[in-house]
């Protein structure tokens, strides 16, 4: 099936796997390219810049399809925390 969004990833299918916390690994993300969707890699689920990093890497291991990665912009905890105590 072609369609403007199809077109504009590269991807067979119109389906874009929503970031998931505790679930976007690489392995289901490449699971989803490799079906012919956009798979997607949770950040916020890596904890670190470098796990994602590495997790960014296996997906690319997985898959020589596209994928996508979900970047969440909140404050940490703390961040939040002390925002609050102000």
């Amino acid at each position: 099936m072609k369609t403007k969004i199809t077109e504009l990833f590269g991807i067979e299918h119109p389906i874009i796997q929503g970031g998931m916390h505790h679930v976007g690994f690489a392995e289901l993300a490449a699971a989803v390219s490799n079906a012919g969707g956009l798979g997607t890699i949770t950040g916020l689920t890596q904890g670190t810049p470098e796990k994602l990093a590495n997790e960014i890497a296996r997906c690319q291991e997985m898959t020589d399809k596209p994928f996508a990665v979900n970047l969440t912009f909140l404050p940490s905890p703390l961040q939040t925390i002390q925002a609050w105590l102000r």
